[in-house]
């Protein structure tokens, strides 16, 4: 890029200091494109050979380097009788507030910091470049010391150097805000945009659930009234009608999980404190009625309370819990757990089972909608709940993960922020 800054350095040549190839390749590439003549070292001891060999007009340095560092550099070339008036901008990322000290230190002239803008660094060397011969006039030999967290420090710098290293890091923070500030309003945009096209998902699948109710009721009456009525029927037929009639409750699974995955992202949160060792026992009972063939050990810890919204939180359990029952259906001494363990970030709840688990490489897509980590003929299910579980622990500010082993059990842990 060219800039309206044109500098006729005759003679002289900038020097710089990058031990990154690329980085070096960019610099040499933008000096070079500005009618800058340059050398480029890959490291300070090699900039150093250089600056004493033949005097450089100016001096870009990187602070990260193998064996002589940016501030060791610039500190040399301070104390060189014929460099210390040459002026050094070292390229930095201002990540501590002792990197500004460490360049007093030194005797650095200006910071530059990374990811740098080229018209930014050619103002910069337009800058020093102008002012070096004034700078030089006024200069004198006076130390200051000053105290910084806590630490005393010795700084020969100049005032104009001193005023000319502080205004540019002023400078750079400046630009870094308004960089911030860009992003943030673009990150809210963004937001604004996901949160309204999340809210038309849910209001969609909300709308296409409900609406597919009615036909499917009927589809599903029907066949049930004619499987009852099926003496004049062969057994091809019959065989047909109960695939319609299974085709349907499965649809139907599906449809009353997708309202349940809708209404946990538009539901308000109604915090209160309620026992969810009852609210757990209470389900583990319905599920005993409705299979009362399986033969399950079950331990709910007693007496645990928490602060939520019983009704999502219901959901919660209703799917941790009826999972863990499913996937535990093929073991013959089945056993299902809840409770709660006490860790140093919090209280971690968990449900735990013994039955066929899950590969821990494929963990990550658990709580993804509609994804299932076992074939329909293992387990049915619609791969829908543990999406709902997640959104609503989520809306606690909570969390929730998984452990297991592939044939030994799953263990899911979650955390209630509220």
């Amino acid at each position: 890029m060219q800039s309206s800054f044109q500098l006729n350095l005759g003679n002289h040549y900038v020097l710089a200091a990058e031990d990154s190839p690329v980085q070096a390749k960019r610099l040499k590439h933008f000096l070079e494109s500005n009618n800058i003549n340059c050398v480029v070292c890959s490291n300070g001891i090699e900039a150093l050979q250089t600056a004493t060999t033949r005097k450089p007009i100016l001096i870009i340095s990187d602070i990260i380097m193998p064996g002589m560092d940016g501030y060791e550099f610039c500190a040399k070339i301070k104390s060189e009788p014929g460099l210390k008036d040459t002026p050094v901008i070292l390229l930095t990322y201002l990540s501590d507030p002792l990197d500004i000290i460490k360049g007093l230190q030194a005797g650095a002239d200006n910071f530059i910091t990374k990811p740098y803008d080229e018209q930014y660094l050619l103002s910069r060397i337009h800058y020093l470049l102008a002012n070096n011969e004034m700078r030089r006039i006024g200069s004198s030999d006076m130390v200051m010391e000053i105290i910084f967290q806590g630490n005393k420090y010795r700084i020969n710098s100049d005032k104009k150097q001193i005023l000319d290293l502080l205004l540019s890091v002023y400078e750079a923070a400046i630009h870094r805000n308004e960089d911030l500030i860009e992003a943030q309003l673009q990150l809210q945009h963004s937001n604004e945009n996901l949160i309204a096209a999340n809210q038309e998902l849910d209001a969609f699948a909300h709308t296409v659930s409900h609406d597919l109710r009615s036909p499917l009721s009927g589809v599903v009456g029907f066949a049930s009234l004619m499987l009852a009525n099926s003496k004049n029927m062969d057994d091809i037929e019959k065989t047909y009608l109960q695939w319609i009639l299974d085709s349907g409750y499965k649809m139907a699974q599906l449809i009353d999980d997708l309202l349940q995955y809708s209404r946990s992202g538009l539901a308000e949160i109604s915090p209160e404190i309620f026992n969810i060792s009852q609210l757990a026992g209470n389900l583990v009972d319905d599920l005993r009625i409705r299979y009362p063939e399986r033969n399950v050990t079950t331990n709910v810890q007693d007496g645990i309370e928490v602060n939520a919204d019983q009704k999502l939180i219901e959901v919660v359990m209703t799917n941790l819990l009826g999972n863990a029952w499913k996937y535990s259906e093929k073991v013959e001494n089945a056993v299902i757990s809840f409770g709660k363990t006490e860790t140093e970030s919090g209280t971690v709840f968990y449900v735990s089972d013994n039955g066929a688990g899950f590969d821990m490489e494929k963990a990550q897509k658990l709580f993804s909608p509609f994804t299932r980590l076992h074939s329909g003929d293992e387990f049915q299910g619609t791969g829908v709940g543990l999406s709902t579980v997640k959104r609503v622990i989520e809306k606690h500010k909570g969390k929730i993960w998984a452990e297991s082993e592939k044939g030994k059990g799953a263990n899911f842990y979650f955390t209630l922020g509220t």
